[in-house]
């Protein structure tokens, strides 16, 4: 099980800061490089672009709690509750191939 996880790219969990600006104001998120992708897939999914997902996420969360709180660690939520959908499958398949091996 480490194999699956010690060899991915280093890319994954390289980080990279992006400046954004969601409710006029201009703030900045930091992130694995791994969450910005499922980011933009999602946003892909959605029709909007990255910038507009985030800000309509933001907004949202805004209006149902009243304040969002560490937006960054919402995001990163936000990434395995998509991913969870076809995680099962995934492991499957990896303990199927390390069984045969």
């Amino acid at each position: 099980m480490c194999h699956l996880f010690a060899h991915q790219p280093q890319r994954n969990y390289e980080s990279q800061t992006r400046s954004l600006r969601i409710g006029g104001h201009c703030t900045s998120i930091r992130l694995e490089m791994s969450f910005w992708d499922t980011l933009e897939e999602i946003a892909a999914k959605e029709g909007m672009t990255l910038a507009k997902f985030l800000t309509t996420l933001y907004g949202e969360v805004l209006d149902h709690h009243g304040e969002v709180n560490n937006f960054a660690s919402l995001l990163r939520c936000c990434c395995l509750i998509y991913r969870s959908q076809s995680a099962p499958a995934v492991f499957h398949r990896e303990a199927i191939l390390d069984a045969a091996e």
